[in-house]
Order: structure tokens, then sequence, then C-alpha cells
């Protein structure tokens, strides 16, 4: 059984639902301590001026930064940001070949009230996947699951609860994943390695660097052609 734990991430570019297709059960890692300079709360768009940082503003928690959970996490819902956002998309992605057909979906996400970051992000990331053609992964929350440890310990945990085989992850965690002791519990790693194809996008040059909702929009039905469908 093909298992990913990972952390939310708002609108992830499109190595990161590579994974989710690949996963027979996706864990959002939400339990673990917030990164305040990663991807949790932003992600990169396309404009005619180039990339654009999509962020969600967060109340500051008061707890030391070791004792922030992502899904602790707060956004700052008087800074009408939601509103923001979708006018930021429909402005830059009007003219996109399926804006229209997904224009629901963005109108839908942004429309709910979305007080806790990691219930906005996960629930926009499984219609993402969606709307990608995953079907048959299973979603999963750790802080739904209790297991505790260090982080090599809590992974452990989660991986042998959920019966997995075998433990998907990107390159970046070669440098610190005890593959051998999960192999001692039956548990093999694959790591993924990234290298997709350019798809037709707004504003030359083209960007890789990007949130996969660019593919989507751009792409709409052919999107997975673009990730991993031959």
């Amino acid at each position: 059984m093909n298992c990913v734990i990972l952390q939310p991430s708002y609108i992830p570019w499109r190595g990161y639902f590579h994974l989710i297709q690949k996963a027979d059960v996706f864990v959002f890692y939400d339990d673990v301590q917030y990164d305040r300079h990663g991807w949790r709360n932003r992600n990169r768009i396309k404009t005619p001026a180039g990339p654009k940082w999509l962020t969600i503003p967060l109340h500051s928690t008061g707890n030391p930064l070791h004792d922030t959970r992502i899904c602790d996490m707060r956004t700052v819902e008087e800074a009408n940001w939601r509103i923001k956002h979708f006018e930021t998309l429909r402005h830059n992605y009007a003219k996109a070949p399926y804006f229209a057909d997904y224009r629901p979906m963005l109108e839908r996400w942004y429309a709910e009230p979305a007080p806790l970051l990691a219930d906005f992000t996960i629930r926009s990331t499984i219609d993402l996947a969606h709307a990608l053609g995953i079907t048959k992964t299973r979603f999963l929350r750790s802080s739904s699951l209790s297991c505790t440890g260090s982080k090599s310990e809590r992974l452990l945990q989660l991986l042998k609860r959920l019966q997995a085989t075998n433990y998907l992850s990107g390159p970046a965690a070669r440098d610190y994943l005890d593959v051998s002791s999960l192999a001692a519990h039956g548990i093999q790693v694959e790591w993924m390695t990234y290298s997709y194809s350019e798809y037709p996008q707004l504003y030359p040059p083209f960007d890789p660097q990007l949130s996969a909702l660019d593919l989507l929009l751009n792409t709409g039905p052919d999107a997975a052609k673009f990730i991993w469908a031959p």
C-alpha cells in the first residue's frame, strides 16, 4: 500500500499532485511545526509582469515557533484576503482557456469562511486533486491519528498504523529520512523524481515553478498529461 505524508500547502505545484496521484493514502501532516517561510500559506501564479505571490495572512499565535502547529494557524479574516485572492486570479487568468470551467470552484473556495489555514488549504487541495482526475486516493489528516514522538518516530508510527508497505517521498527528504528504520519494519521508500514538460501558459516565457492551478486553468482536462500521464 502506497502512502504519502506531507504538510498541507496552499494551491501546491504539480509535483505535489503527482505524489497524491501515486498514493493509495495521502496524509496531510498538519500537526507538525509550522514553517514560516515555506509553502503552507503561499504560492506563485503567473501575471503579465511575471510571477506573483498569493499569501494568506496569518495571526501570530503567541507561542514559540517550535510549539506552533500547522493545524493551529489562524487566518486574518478581516484582511479580506479571500476577496483579494479571487480577484487577483480572475484578473490574471480571465483569458486562460479553462478559467470559466473552474471559476465556480474558485468562487466556492473564496466565498466560504476560512478561519483555520489548514482547513482551507486541505479543502482546496482535495478539490484540485479531483479536478485533475484523481479519484482513488484516500485523504487523512495526521492530527486525527494521534501519533507522537520525534519526527522519525512519528512518521514510522503513522506508516505502521496505516499498514503502509511503500512510502513515497520527494528528494529533499534524503537528507533526514531514516530509510533503514523503515526497511526494518517492512516499509520500502520510493524517491520521486520531478521532470515535467512545458505546457501552454499565459505571458511567456514559461515558468515551471507555479501553482498547479496555473496548469489546470491553461490545459483543463489535459492537465494530467503534463504531470503523470504518458
